[in-house]
Formats: C-alpha cells, sequence, structure tokens
C-alpha cells in the first residue's frame, strides 16, 4: 500500500515539474521512425556491399581461452567474441582471400579475468602483436598494405591502448602495429590518443536474453525522475577520491541523494532493469571510461539516457540520433541536474520517448543470438562498407614499411 501511494506521489511531483499530465506519463508512447540519413543509415542492408575473410588462428587466440572462462559471454567486452561467432557464418564471410574487402582477426584480448570479473589487458599487447605476426608470416595479405585493410575488435575500457587507467592507457597509446588497421571499439572520447581516427565506435555488450526476460508492460507508469545504480566514488582504485568519473559521480551524490527526484543508489536491486523501465530519465555518467552499459540498458528500455562524459563518441553515431534521444550534461554542470531536467519541456520528453521506442533503435544496440537484420552486427559490417573501396595509396611498394615492430614498451615485445 505504501509503495503504490508513494509512486503516485512520485508522479504527481514529476507532472508538477515537467508539466505532463499523470495520464501522459502512464501511458505508453507511440513509436517515431528516424527521420534523415540516420535512419537511411540504420535501416541499411551490408550483405553484397563486403566480403570478409576471417583468419584461421589457432585456438589459443581465442576458443581455448574462452573454455579457461565462460564469463568472457556476459562482460561488457563480449562483443569481441560474438562478432567472431557471427562473421562464421554471415553471408558477407568469403573464403576465398583474394576477393576479401576486408580481414579479421579474431583475438579475444579482453578474455583474461581477475577473480571478481574484471579483464586484465597486460598480455592483449603481446598476444595482439603475436596474432599479427602469425598472420604476416602465413599469409600475404597484411604486408601488403600492413593492416589498411584489416580489423581488429578491441572493446576494452580504452580500446587498443590495453590499459583500465586513463593516464597509462595515454602512456602507453595504440598498440602501433595497429595504426593502419580499423579499430572497431566501444571507447570513443575526441582528441583522445586512444581513439584512432576512423575507428567503428560500437555498443558495449550487454545480454539481450537477459534484458528481453526483465521486460514489464509498456504502459506501466514512469514513476521514477531520475534513476542511477552504480560507484559514486571507486575507493579501491581511487582512495583520494576525486579522481573517479572526474568527480562527476561524486557530484551526483553529494548535490542530490537527499532530493525526491533523484533515486540514486550504490545497491544493485534484483529489479534494476524494471526499474529503468519506470524511469523518464537515466543518468549515464562516464567511469573509469566515458562509456557503460548503461547507454544501451536506456535505449532498450526507453529511459532517457542523461549523458554525463565530456567529448564522448558515442555507438553508431551516423545512425542513432543522439542529440535527440539524450540529454547532454557537461560535467562542470553536474550540480545543476535538477534545473536543467525539470526545465526540459513535455514536447520535448515525449519525442525522445516515442523515437527510444523504434525497435530499430533497440536492434541496432544489440549483439542477439543468432544474429537480426539491423543488430549492432549489422551496424559494424556497415560501418566497413561505408569505407570502401579503399583507396590505392594504402598499398605499399615493394620494401615500403611504415610500422615498427619494435616500438612501444619492451614488456611488450616479450613472446606470447
Amino acid at each position: 500500500m505504501w509503495g503504490d501511494m508513494r509512486g503516485l506521489a512520485i508522479l504527481l511531483i514529476i507532472a508538477s515539474f515537467v508539466g505532463i499530465s499523470a495520464k501522459e506519463l502512464e501511458q505508453g508512447q507511440q513509436t517515431e521512425r528516424i527521420a534523415g540519413s540516420a535512419g537511411d543509415v540504420l535501416e541499411d542492408d551490408p550483405v553484397g556491399r563486403l566480403k570478409v575473410y576471417v583468419y584461421e588462428l589457432p585456438s589459443k587466440y581465442n576458443k581455448k581461452i574462452l573454455q579457461k572462462d565462460s564469463r568472457c559471454l556476459t562482460h561488457m567486452f563480449a562483443a569481441e567474441i560474438f562478432m567472431h561467432r557471427f562473421l562464421l557464418s554471415s553471408p558477407v564471410r568469403t573464403l576465398n582471400p583474394d576477393e576479401a574487402d576486408w580481414f579479421y582477426t579474431p583475438v579475444y584480448a579482453t578474455c583474461e579475468l581477475t577473480p571478481n570479473g574484471l579483464p586484465l589487458p597486460f598480455k592483449s599487447p603481446r598476444m595482439m602483436r603475436s596474432a599479427i605476426q602469425l598472420i604476416s608470416s602465413n599469409w600475404p595479405y597484411w604486408n601488403r598494405t600492413e593492416g589498411a585493410d584489416h580489423f581488429f575488435v578491441v572493446p576494452h575500457d580504452f580500446g587498443a591502448c590495453f590499459h583500465y587507467q586513463e593516464e597509462k592507457a595515454i602512456q602507453r597509446g595504440i598498440l602501433p602495429l595497429l595504426k593502419r588497421a580499423t579499430l572497431v571499439q566501444t571507447f570513443g572520447q575526441r582528441n583522445h590518443v586512444c581513439l584512432k581516427e576512423g575507428s567503428i565506435t560500437i555498443p558495449p555488450y550487454a545480454p539481450p536474453q537477459k534484458m528481453q526476460a526483465h521486460l514489464i508492460p509498456p504502459d506501466t507508469p514512469r514513476s521514477i525522475f531520475v534513476y542511477f545504480r552504480g560507484l559514486f566514488y571507486d575507493v579501491g582504485n581511487d582512495p583520494e577520491g576525486g579522481y573517479y568519473a572526474r568527480g562527476a559521480r561524486a557530484s551526483v551524490w553529494e548535490n542530490f541523494k537527499n532530493n525526491p527526484l533523484f533515486d540514486i543508489s550504490t545497491d544493485h536491486p534484483t529489479t534494476y532493469y524494471e526499474d529503468m523501465q519506470r524511469a523518464v530519465f537515466c543518468l549515464c555518467p562516464l567511469g573509469w571510461a566515458p562509456w557503460s552499459p548503461r547507454l544501451v540498458e536506456g535505449v532498450i528500455f526507453g529511459c532517457i539516457p542523461v549523458i554525463i562524459a565530456d567529448d564522448i563518441v558515442l555507438p553508431f553515431a551516423d545512425a542513432i540520433p543522439w542529440e535527440e534521444i539524450g540529454v547532454f550534461v557537461a560535467e562542470k554542470d553536474v550540480f545543476k541536474l535538477d534545473t536543467i531536467l525539470t526545465s526540459i519541456s513535455p514536447e520535448v520528453i515525449l519525442r525522445k520517448q516515442r523515437l527510444l521506442a523504434n525497435p530499430s533503435m533497440k536492434q541496432a544496440m544489440l549483439f542477439p543470438q543468432p544474429a537480426q537484420p539491423g543488430d549492432a552486427f549489422h551496424q559494424i559490417l556497415n560501418g566497413l562498407a561505408r569505407k570502401l573501396p579503399h583507396d590505392e595509396s594504402i598499398y605499399l611498394k615493394p620494401d615500403e614499411k611504415i610500422l615498427n615492430w619494435t616500438a612501444g614498451p619492451a614488456s611488450d615485445r616479450k613472446p606470447w
């Protein structure tokens, strides 16, 4: 009884702040097609527009690593595994490398996990170097371009910089041997040494079946105004505080922990997915990296993502109209979140919700099993297809070398 009364009270508070009637908040919103070029890109079909050759590597680079720890299948970096599986049976795959537009090297670089499930990236550079040495020694295609017609899936926090702490990732830089390749990565931040020009930015992996199992009726009232569950301080890795999330999460907690419009906590309830479907806005602040699975979850559950991460490069930005579906708040303005969100007009909120209800946009954020038209796998292929045809300048002259095989930390050059 108290829960129902409190939910109604919050619903009325929300309605009074944003000017939407309780009836409008309770009603499921109709979907709206994404207009213009973004909608066209979202609905592209990559089949017939490119051919991909998948290198057959020894299983120590992929399958054997997964056999040691099946948790790799459910963490946020699992796209590297599912992309490999997808390509093996995709109609864009060619068994004739001489007709390939792109070459793919299946290396599971984020599948070595700590006991608490966090990837250890320290061996990743050695592993990747070893795989590149293998393909360059056994096939002629790498040496023609030094990887300019190759792509690699590197979904770790800072992509091919292979470190989870930004300062050390910046010092390390992108693995030198990958500097001509196209990188498919979750990390994206403008003017950052770990984001290579021409990279394809993808969403982090969020288990589609798990989210599907938690769907609630679409006409359920959105009785939570702002929702967030997660860390505000990472005491273990940032004992002095203030560096984690560049202080943005700490500011959220300090300013809004007692605000009735903000349902925020470090607790992670079993009703987490259901709660997101009851919320109008879902906070998506940076952590150690600018992105998190909350971006995916917000889109899937129709909760307007509030993106707090300066200079973030968002997944499939040419297909997903992030400016229209989300709200961007500068890190320095976090203390004004309540004013910013309550000042958004009812019409704008309702339109964002209609766009978020678009099934094709939800599909583009997921890596379903089996693959489905328009999903994240296909959006990656669309990104590769839009880079074709390759410019003739990518092909090296006889005996020409551009990449430095001895560059980078000495530890990276140890045998793997």
